[in-house]
């Protein structure tokens, strides 16, 4: 790999710790790791060390909170019924807001499908 790609890696992403590791080296190293040192670890403790070697904790920004992240589907009575037909229903008569309002519960509802549901949303948002 070039340095100009492991600039634009860097650039691209920051956190990649392997690429600033091979920009801050003219020839690569070989490292020896202790297995059973990492292994008495845990996860806890390897993160909090990551964390503390860089600054690379996400800190919100102050101000107003635009909206409220959901953790649950908030559903009602009038949503009892949510489906990706009725979703694809929505899109055929061309409601689109109402079509990603469905995907979205339905992410919340069934989080192993979220990044289905996700490319779902995207492509309604891109295709205005």
């Amino acid at each position: 790999m070039t340095e100009e790609q492991i600039s634009e890696l860097l650039a691209k992403y920051p956190w990649y710790e392997a690429a600033r590791v091979a920009k801050s080296q003219s020839a690569p190293q070989r490292y020896t790791v202790d297995a059973e040192k990492i292994a008495e670890e845990s996860e806890g403790e390897i993160i909090s060390r990551f964390l503390r070697k860089g600054d690379y904790r996400i800190v919100a920004q102050e101000g107003e909170v635009e909206g409220d992240v959901l953790t649950e589907a908030e559903i009602d009575d009038e949503d009892d019924l949510v489906s990706e037909e009725l979703a694809e229903i929505y899109l055929a008569q061309g409601l689109k807001s109402e079509a990603v309002e469905i995907y979205r519960k339905l992410s919340l509802l069934n989080s192993e499908k979220s990044v289905y549901f996700a490319e779902k949303i995207e492509n309604i948002e891109n295709n205005n």
